[in-house]
């Protein structure tokens, strides 16, 4: 099926590309490294590189440490990092800056494909959780680059859907590819579409392994000297359908406490002027992070309108919601705010990390919410108790700390691939005769 597959994303394509174009009317970011989508890329300076694939901001983050990990590892090898969203490529040029290289994935078209391998140059790939895409499995596996599906997840959702073309997901996951699955139910849903069970371990789940930080001053000590002595609460990675929701319980929880602050973090940069439009037409008072200006002591919302501060802020709140759940998106990273030691709050849609949720829920870290009132009525509970905060943020904690070690596990899974790989480059040498 493969030949087929190849023919309709050829036909696609200008479909594609026609959409990148549009898209960028809203958010520039689209237009920028459009060129690098299709494999138009300078060629990398000597030496090979280990290529990693974070689809977008979640994927960057939870990367951070496994690109570490492989920095001190393999100190003599580049470091690749792609995106797909323009938000996922701003993430990771912030968390990495020059350290790594960065650029957009290539479209899974041979002809793309065979450009970016030529110019980039890739020994091991390492492909963050799940994307399943034929013709880049395939080049890998005829140029006999390592692939490794790293913390690879699949829902049973998904599972049904890739079974309608098992043929060509089988044939996909044929070419020596290395599972590395989150729980032992991911490794039996792959297994079942095609990946060789030898080939499938399960190592966990890398989100666990995120950075911590410590209880340093948060940007929001600075904008609001007296945010301690406010109840304070964060709706993060919201989604639209949620924000209206989200105002309505910051509505209902200052009729019983007055001076609690809402601190909202819209999901999409392309939406923060719609969400600012709508904080205002809902009555509260409003302070956009991005005018620089400190919140004052009537401020009901403090509007979240710049990236990568996010984890800063858990810090500085007392309990958290977090988007894409109360719509069915599949929810966010609920480690963030427990890694902050806070009481976590989710809607009912979190499928992307049912094990995730799961976990926070059966240790009383996380609760699920179906609508405004109950999110209201969730979070009067803790801010009017510190000591049942401090309670249930300590359990998220310590749910994060025992399930920590996946980031060693994939290094230690990676290591004998990379280090075959560049043995065979020393004996036989890739002919570059045909490089385009």
């Amino acid at each position: 099926m493969r030949p087929l597959y190849t023919v309709i994303a050829y036909l696609l394509a200008p479909v594609v590309l026609a959409s990148l174009l549009w898209r960028g009317f809203r958010n520039r970011g689209y237009w920028r490294g459009l060129g690098e989508r299709f494999g138009f890329l300078p060629a990398a300076p000597a030496g090979g590189a280990i290529w990693i694939h974070a689809v977008s901001v979640g994927e960057v983050q939870a990367a951070r440490p496994l690109v570490r990990a492989l920095q001190d590892r393999f100190a003599h090898l580049r470091i690749l990092v792609t995106t797909v969203t323009p938000t996922g490529r701003a993430r990771a040029m912030a968390a990495f800056g020059e350290a790594v290289e960065h650029c957009y994935a290539p479209y899974d078209l041979p002809g793309v494909l065979k450009r970016f391998f030529d110019r980039k140059r890739p020994i091991a790939a390492i492909v963050m959780e799940t994307e399943l895409w034929p013709n880049l499995f395939h080049e890998c596996g005829k140029r006999r680059i390592p692939l490794v599906l790293a913390s690879a997840r699949i829902s049973p959702r998904s599972v049904k859907r890739y079974r309608r073309f098992l043929p060509l997901f089988r044939d996909a996951l044929a070419h020596g590819i290395v599972i590395a699955a989150q729980s032992p139910r991911d490794a039996e849903r792959f297994i079942s579409l095609g990946a060789n069970p030898q080939r499938t371990e399960t190592v966990g789940n890398i989100k666990f392994d995120l950075e911590l930080k410590g209880d340093g001053e948060s940007p929001l000590t600075v904008l609001m000297p007296d945010a301690r002595t406010r109840p304070a609460w964060i709706a993060a990675s919201t989604h639209q359908g949620e924000e209206e929701k989200v105002l309505k319980a910051q509505q209902t929880v200052i009729g019983t406490l007055p001076d609690a602050l809402l601190v909202l973090a819209p999901r999409h940069p392309e939406r923060f002027s719609a969400v600012a439009q709508r904080v205002a037409r809902s009555g509260l008072t409003y302070v956009r992070r991005s005018s620089g200006q400190p919140c004052v002591g009537d401020t009901q919302v403090f509007l979240l309108d710049t990236l990568g501060e996010l984890p800063d802020f858990f810090r500085a709140v007392d309990a958290a919601f977090v988007g894409g759940s109360l719509v069915p998106v599949g929810g966010h990273n609920l480690l963030e705010p427990a890694a902050a030691a806070i009481p976590v709050l989710s809607g009912p849609h979190y499928f992307n990390s049912p094990d995730i949720a799961e976990a926070l829920i059966r240790e009383d870290a996380a609760a699920i919410v179906h609508d405004d009132r109950e999110l209201a009525k969730r979070l009067l509970d803790f801010l009017q108790s510190e000591s049942l905060c401090r309670q249930t943020g300590a359990r998220a904690r310590a749910v994060i700390d025992a399930n920590r070690g996946t980031v060693e596990r994939i290094v230690d899974l990676v290591t004998p691939l990379i280090e075959a790989k560049e043995k065979s480059s020393e004996t036989n040498p890739p002919d570059r005769s045909s490089s385009g």
